[in-house]
């Protein structure tokens, strides 16, 4: 009598900006659970996350985003006003410095990453050539970084039209597919995550002033100081941001939907707030946790 085959298992990590620090925690504690894919593919923030595991560094980036402070975070922000508040190149710089940049094809783990073409809006698979240069792409979130260059196109986040790449991860061969969500709770809290986040308000503000500083000149002055309290621009883009992965995601996921999800419940977290990868990351690991009894259900089924 044969042995059964094992079923090819992918994990596809979506977009959530400073949120997606917790896919270390998720990957981390599938592992623990004796859950180890066979690939990886990522949106964005994911895309930079399952890149470091599929590359074997995952432990060392771990270290690194334990470690940064929102010093650390404003040293990244070379901020300006051409295709995006962020050029990203600083950031790109580190990797480039601090992690090895193999080709995507020559990583241990197979990964893809998903970006947009701008001009033309279409999905782009990122599957070969240079990792980082890759990352660039995914990462390239409308209006706060730059779109990076490619082959002559200029692509940004993947968000825009695949937040949780499901699709990607069949295509790669999955046949089993675990995606992690980070937009399952972020409708309507962002606005008001400032009043309930516990870290104190300078820790969290300072790259917010130095951004809001640059965009100051580019906004009217009010005509009535007692008119109702806007948003500022960043909280307008982020909550916009939010609306539109949410959106997306649950169409996309319903016309090819994953056979498990893990959804860690980080609303309370802002789009730029990467000091606290700590908090996300054992959110990360509680999603996962909490989604065991039917991962077990489903790897039972697998078999």
């Amino acid at each position: 009598m044969s042995t059964p085959r094992k079923r090819r298992l992918g994990l596809a990590l979506g977009s959530g900006s400073a949120r997606g620090w917790a896919h270390v925690g998720v990957i981390r504690a599938l592992e623990r659970a004796g859950i180890k894919p066979d690939l990886v593919c990522g949106t964005s923030i994911g895309a930079l996350v399952g890149a470091a595991y599929a590359a074997g560094e995952l432990e060392r980036f771990e270290q690194w985003l334990i470690g940064l402070s929102v010093r650390d975070v404003l040293s990244f922000l070379d901020v300006r006003m051409n295709g995006g508040m962020i050029k990203g190149e600083r950031l790109m710089e580190f990797f480039r410095l601090n992690f090895i940049d193999r080709p995507i094809e020559d990583l241990p783990l197979p990964f893809a990453a998903v970006a947009t073409e701008l001009d033309s809006g279409a999905e782009v698979w990122l599957r070969e050539g240079s990792t980082v240069a890759a990352l660039r792409a995914s990462i390239a979130l409308p209006a706060l970084f730059s779109p990076a260059v490619r082959e002559g196109r200029l692509l940004v986040d993947g968000a825009l039209v695949n937040p949780v790449p499901v699709s990607l991860a069949r295509a790669m061969g999955a046949e089993v597919v675990i995606a992690v969500d980070l937009s399952s709770d972020i409708l309507g809290r962002h606005l008001r995550a400032g009043s309930e986040t516990e870290e104190p308000a300078a820790a969290t503000s300072e790259w917010r002033r130095r951004l809001q500083g640059r965009l100051s000149t580019l906004m009217p002055a009010r005509a009535d100081d007692d008119a109702p309290k806007l948003p500022s621009i960043l909280e307008v883009v982020a909550t916009s941001i939010n609306i539109m992965q949410v959106r997306v995601t649950r169409s996309r996921m319903a016309g090819d939907p994953p056979d498990a999800v893990v959804a860690p419940r980080l609303a309370h977290l802002g789009l730029l707030d990467f000091h606290r990868a700590r908090e996300a990351i054992e959110v990360g690991e509680r999603a996962v946790e909490a989604a065991l009894p039917s991962l077990d259900a489903l790897f039972e089924r697998a078999r």
